[in-house]
């Protein structure tokens, strides 16, 4: 395999090849999708099963056209929290946060509908590539911080006298550094699993490092069964957790718009936004009701396929039978969880970068002119938005980031776009 050969979206890969490439999207996902039930308390095997299955579906939904894995979602946390806390804890209190993922995602899938049903045009209007451009850059930017984070270079929020670890910048050194010469200097097949190695590499200089505690692998079982709950609803609950659909769909758009411009093809039309959010949508219904987490698309497998230029679905469908393979196997799972933050800190750093330059791309590939003071406008005010930190609630969930900048631009894109309509008619007359 060369190095700038591409390997398309309905291309098979040689079964020898296919196995390394699908761990590689694997562990690029595996960090941040075991977080959100760890942070829920809920156990992260479930959650890998129906990641894994959810994925399957939306590549069947999506009739193979359309590479994504379907990670953990971090738009729930907020208002599960939340729920969970005041509705008994554990996991009866889980249970209603459930019940609002499956609305959620219910209403997600209503949406796909609606697009289905009134096409997808209007996205241009409402996001045209002056914002697009800076929506898409945030969606890396934004979680460079959690990078870093991860790596042990960088304090928690609220976190006092932080000290960087020598080893810790050690093992992250180690891993980007792979990371990054790798994809530049490997040969042949070596030079589609950079990541891969990268994530080998930094694992095994952690445990020359002596950081590894395999306690958790010795106690685990060989096989174990995911575990699940069926979810409880409560309109309280539903209501706070209601307005993440903003957010899910949102987060959604973008994503679809990095992977068009990653794979070169315009995913949004072909095979349409109505499949890849119904997909997307029911997978978290589905997911909620069962006992796991909502899903979403992955940022780190996007920033995977940039990486290695292998958009195929068989290898993203490898991934998600990996995912639900190692659901099963405890020692499995739990060997994976040993993996140390410096290296999936090192991994992302390389990834979010690279979604942060699709977004610049957005804004070349269109050629957007910047001596109109319109572009220059949508651009400055999205990116000072999705940067400053600046937080605006809607209850129990709150909008920053990403997020609030393209709700930002959208508003904008459309007050401009009723400008012109209005410039128009008043020319005409």
């Amino acid at each position: 395999m060369e190095r700038n050969r591409i390997i398309q979206v309905n291309e098979k890969v040689p079964m020898g090849q296919l196995i390394p490439l699908s761990l590689q999207h694997m562990f690029a996902m595996f960090g941040a999708s075991v977080l959100v039930p760890i942070l829920f308390g809920i156990n992260p095997a479930a959650v890998l099963l129906m990641n894994g299955i959810g994925t399957l579906f939306f590549i069947f939904v999506t009739k193979g056209k359309a590479p994504a894995y379907l990670g953990s979602s971090f738009a729930f946390l907020g208002p599960a929290l939340y729920i969970i806390a005041n509705y008994g804890g554990g996991l009866e209190g889980f249970s209603y946060a459930q019940g609002g993922f499956v609305i959620v995602g219910l209403g997600g899938c209503i949406l796909a509908a609606i697009i289905y049903k009134f096409g997808s045009n209007w996205i241009h209007v409402v996001l045209p590539p002056a914002a697009m451009g800076p929506v898409v850059a945030l969606i890396g930017l934004s979680l460079a911080g959690t990078a870093a984070e991860m790596a042990g270079l960088k304090a928690a929020d609220g976190a006092a006298d932080f000290v960087i670890e020598p080893v810790n910048l050690t093992i992250f050194v180690v891993t980007l550094g792979v990371a990054a010469f790798g994809s530049v200097l490997f040969k042949k097949f070596f030079a589609v699993i950079p990541i891969l190695i990268a994530v080998v590499t930094g694992y095994v200089t952690a445990a020359i490092c002596g950081v590894l505690d395999f306690t958790a692998v010795e106690q685990a079982k060989w096989f174990s069964l995911p575990q699940f709950q069926i979810a409880k609803f409560d309109i309280t609950a539903i209501l706070i957790m209601l307005p993440v659909l903003l957010v899910i769909v949102t987060e959604h758009i973008g994503h679809q718009v990095v992977a068009s411009k990653v794979v070169g093809k315009d995913l949004v039309k072909d095979p349409g936004l109505h499949r890849s959010l119904f997909a997307d949508n029911f997978s978290t219904a589905v997911s909620g009701f069962v006992g796991a987490v909502p899903t979403t698309t992955y940022s780190e497998n996007l920033g995977v396929m940039a990486v290695t230029k292998v958009y195929s679905v068989y290898v993203i469908a490898g991934a998600a039978i990996l995912s639900i393979a190692f659901s099963f196997i405890g020692k499995m799972s739990a060997l994976i969880m040993t993996m140390p933050g410096p290296v999936i800190g090192g991994i992302s750093f390389l990834l979010y970068g690279m979604i942060g330059a699709n977004g610049v791309r957005i804004l070349v590939d269109a050629k957007v002119d910047y001596g109109k003071s319109r572009n220059l406008v949508l651009t400055s005010i999205i990116l000072v938005t999705g940067l400053s930190g600046v937080k605006i609630s809607l209850g129990n969930v709150e909008l920053e980031g990403m997020v609030l900048a393209a709700m930002v631009g959208m508003v904008l894109s459309i007050c401009f776009a009723i400008l012109d309509k209005l410039r128009l008619t008043n020319d005409q007359e």
